[in-house]
């Protein structure tokens, strides 16, 4: 690469990076800043989750009964069951995959073409230059490929996080969103989790297991000194996206 292009491509990994640059200057010293608490409804990436419905049951009563239809409990239930309302979210994820692929392809092939007798013209043309006339033409060929793949995967995660509901869709089930943020010296560990529950799968004492989550969104990581030294530096980056080899 010549040197134009390496100024090049140095203005434009600074110009892209200036204002993340700045930030972390101005924070040198500084312990990571905690985010405020907001509502996650107007949040700029906050969409209200849309699934296909069943019909809506009107509530009624039964004459001479104390049952209202789709109760849960005679009592009042304290578990979470409307907007606003707090559950906590039990996870406990366990990964866990041994994959091993191999795959093996061999192919071969001869192909001869000889003209041992031609009436007689193969011994007195001088065209064939003296080469044996059956053995005009020899082709051969053999092809192999072999491919093998391995992968090897284990995870656990096990904590537990309070999730807020933020919406009760029109079949009861309810959307819930939470995050939590623990500070450790200089380093922000981030839990976020989100998705779709049951009422039913909420426990008496108003946990859920992250398993019964459907459209789970479970993200742990962090922020912090320890995690810029684990990422490559912003050239770099920059370097592993423009260069093609």
């Amino acid at each position: 690469m010549s040197a134009s292009r390496l100024i090049v491509v140095g203005l434009a990994g600074a110009l892209l990076a200036g204002c993340n640059t700045v930030d972390r200057l101005s924070n040198i010293g500084a312990t990571p800043v905690l985010s405020a608490i907001e509502d996650p409804t107007a949040q700029p990436g906050y969409r209200p989750v849309r699934l296909p419905m069943p019909d809506v049951q009107p509530v009624s009563y039964a004459s001479n009964s104390l049952w209202r239809t789709g109760s849960r409990a005679f009592f009042k239930d304290q578990r979470a069951a409307k907007v606003g309302d707090l559950l906590t979210v039990k996870i406990n994820v366990t990964d866990k995959a041994n994959l091993n692929n191999e795959t093996k392809r061999s192919r071969a092939s001869n192909e001869s073409f000889g003209l041992p007798n031609a009436f007689g013209l193969e011994t007195k043309t001088k065209l064939l230059g003296g080469a044996d006339p059956s053995k005009l033409l020899t082709a051969d060929a053999v092809t192999s490929n072999d491919g093998a793949g391995s992968v090897q995967r284990a995870e656990t995660v096990t904590t537990s996080v309070a999730a807020i509901v933020t919406q009760v869709l029109p079949n009861g089930n309810l959307v819930l969103e939470g995050r939590q943020e623990i500070r450790i010296n200089f380093e922000v560990r981030e839990l976020i989790v989100g998705g779709v529950v049951r009422p039913e799968d909420i426990e008496s004492d108003n946990t859920i297991d992250s398993s019964k989550i459907a459209q789970a969104r479970i993200a742990y990581g962090g922020r912090g000194q320890i995690t810029d030294v684990q990422q490559p530096r912003y050239g770099q980056q920059f370097l592993d996206v423009v260069l093609p080899f």
